[in-house]
């Protein structure tokens, strides 16, 4: 009698973590297998990208334009939707020193002194 807690131990962590983590993982093969040139996606590190061609176990990404890069398959973490890109970054007025240009907010950094000129 004392087998059948352990054995019931087992049944659960199969039912419970064994199961569903093989269903994730094959859904992420499919996926990956399934990608075809002008696909949006992201990497597991987070850099979107477009597929632009498909090499056996490689996918050629387009991060920018005219900027390609090699992954393999596996690093393909999953398919973007067009509204789920994030949008380009833009900084508030806060950020761009409040309107001034970079020159400017140097200046007012370094009290309108030069920093390539010594003092005495």
């Amino acid at each position: 009698m004392s087998i059948l807690p352990l054995i019931l131990l087992v049944v659960v962590f199969y039912f419970l973590l064994i199961r569903p983590q093989r269903k994730r993982q094959q859904e992420a093969v499919q996926m990956q297998n399934s990608l075809t040139p002008g696909t949006r996606v992201m990497t597991t590190t987070g850099l979107f990208g477009t597929v632009t061609a498909v090499d056996n176990e490689d996918v050629i990404l387009e991060v920018a334009p005219g900027i390609e890069t090699r992954w393999v398959k596996a690093a393909i973490g999953r398919v973007v939707a067009p509204g789920d890109a994030p949008a380009a970054y833009e900084p508030d007025a806060d950020e761009a020193g409040e309107g001034k240009n970079e020159s400017e907010a140097t200046v007012d950094r370094n009290d309108g002194q030069d920093s390539g000129t010594k003092q005495s």
